[in-house]
């Protein structure tokens, strides 16, 4: 899996996910099927949140659900963009995400998948902007997101979504 990602102390202090390339560079739209097959690299992997160190795992319907979701169809334009290179840096989102909040399942569909529950937790990432003429990397832009973690029957908490993404309207990095 080729990723060129890092770790940084964002405006704020906050920690932010760096990614240093767009994969995913569709003119009219993203090719979600191929943003699925890349996320399917991290089934059966787990990662932990540096600040609480809960073990969050990728399960087999993470690349189809965060490919297909109601709330990707949704998304257009940079969202829809930001949405699909964020893929390249679950591992770090996992690892930085904090805040986390607990609600109650309520769907029936998702009785057993999510039978403890739901978290989300908040995090950040930061993708390039490149200058038209020279190619160059001009600033990097900053979204905030919701990462969406079900509490299963079997005790574990697995990697849902990606939700909420939005730009950050504070000062692009540099």
């Amino acid at each position: 899996m080729d990723r060129n990602v890092s770790i940084i102390d964002g405006p704020n202090g906050k920690k932010t996910v760096l990614i240093k390339d767009i994969r995913f560079k569709g003119r009219k739209r993203e090719d979600w099927k191929e943003v699925e097959n890349y996320l399917k690299e991290y089934v059966g992997k787990f990662y932990k949140i540096a600040e609480t160190s809960e073990k969050i795992f990728v399960s087999s319907n993470f690349p189809d659900e965060y490919a297909g979701s109601e709330s990707r169809i949704a998304l257009k334009g940079a969202v829809a963009k930001a949405k699909a290179n964020a893929a390249q840096g679950i591992p770090e989102l996992i690892e930085i995400a904090e805040k986390g909040e607990y609600s109650e399942n309520t769907k029936k569909k998702h009785e057993k998948n999510a039978k403890y529950g739901w978290y989300r937790y908040d995090v950040r990432f930061a993708l390039p902007v490149y200058d038209d003429k020279s190619g160059e990397i001009c600033r990097y832009n900053i979204f905030f997101a919701r990462m969406l973690v079900r509490h299963d029957a079997d005790g574990k908490k697995y990697l849902y979504d990606l939700l909420a993404i939005k730009k950050e309207t504070s000062s692009p990095l540099e």
